[in-house]
C-alpha cells in the first residue's frame, strides 16, 4: 500500500499524496495525489519544487506545474508535436 499523507487543498477538499510515487521533473519530482486514503482514485500531483497541486498533464504525459513551471518531459514525443 502506498505510504499517504493527507493534505487540504484551496477547495476545502482532503487529498492524499503518495510519499512513495514519484514522476521525475525538471525542477524537483511530482508527487502522485489520490482523492481518496485507499488510493484508488488518481486526483493529480503535487509539484514538490513549490509545493502546488496546479499542475496539468497532457495527452502525451507531460506533466508541469502552472505555477513555477517544473515540467517532466513525456514518455514519448515526436518533434511533430513541437
Amino acid at each position: 500500500m502506498a505510504d499517504l499523507q493527507s493534505q487540504t487543498v484551496d477547495s476545502g477538499k482532503t487529498v492524499y499524496v503518495a510519499q512513495d510515487e514519484v514522476e521525475r521533473g525538471s525542477k524537483g519530482p511530482f508527487y502522485v495525489v489520490y482523492a481518496t486514503d485507499d488510493a484508488e482514485n488518481r486526483w493529480g500531483f503535487l509539484c514538490s519544487n513549490c509545493d502546488s497541486f496546479n499542475t496539468a498533464m497532457d495527452t502525451m504525459g507531460r506533466i508541469e506545474c502552472n505555477e513555477c513551471g517544473n515540467v517532466r518531459k513525456p514518455d514519448e514525443w515526436d518533434a511533430a508535436h513541437e
